[in-house]
């Protein structure tokens, strides 16, 4: 059984704010960057500013909030970076560090100048601190039954999947994954061609949901179907076209029950090979005025009323 990666790290409790004062003027300070070109500058810049991590690359996260809601959820920091702007919330940081199973290594804490951060990151109005992380470690199990806790115990609930099949916008794609976390699903999974939900975009969209929901990332579409139905999973298509789908209200049996709700690319909908594998094809009804709804929509209306379904049953 796969489970979300808990690599053995130093463990350092003891960094407080006072750990990471500002270094005398006849002090070299080994965790202040001055170049452009330092080699851990580059790394961050690289991460934040991509489109998302390929099967061994770090996870980039900026701003404090999500860097502690990262820790919090079990990811291993591989590095730290702060600037002058971001340093007031290090001690907060460290703390919620000391709490986590891994940490961050003092060795692996940086800071560096407004400046130099500013250049490191895609958005208009930079934090101040940023951290990478190294991908958690998900199996078909985790998506299927929700994450462990604390205590190592899963929810219990019936599998409730969402699976993104072409979706390419990284703002709909964090959004479908923070409306699963939202309304109950158990994981997510995102096919080939679909835009990485821990890119830095979709992860701001997200809210941290892409960091604490199982996830799959990249899997063929073919394999993906041929699993589900082994787990006799249903499979149920979202779909745009009220003429060959059912109203929801429909389909409340298969919601209620295990079932992975497939969503397509925001124009192009589902592959043919998902519709003919469906068990069931829904769609939502709505004005006739209003041609379609958004991707990160028609999921989250559909998300909720599975839930729903599920409460009632």
């Amino acid at each position: 059984m796969a489970r979300q990666s808990a690599k053995s790290a130093p463990h350092h409790a003891s960094h407080h704010a006072n750990d990471f004062a500002v270094a005398g003027p006849k002090e070299q300070d080994p965790g202040l960057i001055t170049s452009r070109d330092n080699k851990w500058v580059t790394l961050f810049r690289s991460v934040l500013q991509g489109s998302g991590a390929s099967e061994r690359d770090l996870i980039g996260i900026e701003g404090p909030k999500f860097v502690e809601e990262a820790l919090r959820s079990g990811l291993e920091a591989e590095a730290l970076m702060v600037s002058a702007t971001g340093e007031r919330e290090i001690g907060r940081i460290l703390g919620v560090s000391s709490e986590s199973d891994t940490g961050i290594r003092r060795e692996r804490i940086f800071r560096t100048s407004d400046k130099i951060f500013d250049t490191l990151t895609g958005t208009e109005t930079p934090q101040g601190v940023a951290a990478l992380f190294r991908q958690p470690v998900w199996g078909l199990e985790d998506v299927l039954c929700g994450r462990l806790s604390r205590t190592g115990t899963r929810c219990g609930d019936s599998p409730l999947v969402v699976v993104l099949t072409g979706v390419q916008d990284p703002g709909n794609t964090g959004t479908i994954l923070r409306s699963a976390e939202a309304f109950g699903a158990t994981g997510a999974v995102t096919t080939r061609g679909t835009c990485d939900p821990w890119s830095p975009k979709a992860l701001r969209a997200s809210t941290g949901s892409a960091l604490r929901l199982p996830l799959l990332r990249g899997l063929s579409t073919a394999v993906l179907l041929a699993q589900l139905k082994m787990n006799q999973v249903k499979i149920v298509a979202l779909s745009g076209r009220h003429e060959d789908a059912s109203d929801v209200n429909e389909t409340a049996a298969i919601l209620r029950g295990p079932a992975a709700i497939f969503v397509g690319n925001e124009s192009a909908g589902l592959p043919g090979e998902v519709e003919h594998a469906a068990d069931a094809t829904i769609s939502i009804p709505m004005s006739e005025s209003v041609e379609s709804l958004n991707a990160a929509v028609a999921a989250s209306v559909i998300l909720y009323e599975a839930a729903r379904q599920r409460k009632q049953s």
